[in-house]
């Protein structure tokens, strides 16, 4: 248990519906934080591939998701977990008590495709440098 990984925090970022979202959020933490943070995302069916237009608009700020699949949303990883995002979903992740939930409120722009995706990340990319201060300041 003394080890570097054992006291590191963990989080989850859960998007139910929209897995490219949980997936912009956990690359942001891990890129911006490195390995201060276990970092983990979930969505709530398995897909082979990220969507292209989210790689497209994490490309644009130099980190790439493209080898990343979508995981799916179990309690066991909701368990093992210290913080749990809820991305709008938070109505349908596995509540555990003692841990600790937060959710945000993500607006989904009209269209689709990079441009659309954008003031997501943008918004994503905000909250993960505040969110940093307070699980692995330093």
């Amino acid at each position: 248990m003394s080890s570097s990984a054992a006291s590191r925090p963990s989080v989850l970022f859960v998007c139910v519906h929209n897995a490219g979202r949980s997936q912009m959020a956990a690359a942001f933490l891990a890129h911006l934080a490195g390995d201060r943070v276990q970092v983990r995302s979930a969505g709530s069916a398995p897909a082979d591939t990220v969507n292209p237009a989210v790689v497209e608009a994490m490309k644009e700020v130099g980190i790439d998701i493209s080898a990343e699949a979508p995981k799916m949303l179990t309690g066991e990883a909701v368990q093992a977990s210290d913080v749990v995002i809820t991305m709008g979903c938070g109505d349908t992740c596995p509540v555990f008590p003692g841990k600790r939930y937060l959710d945000w409120h993500l607006d989904d722009p009209a269209g689709q495709g990079v441009e659309a995706v954008r003031p997501i990340r943008d918004a994503i990319e905000t909250r993960v440098r505040a969110l940093i201060s307070e699980v692995a300041p330093g």
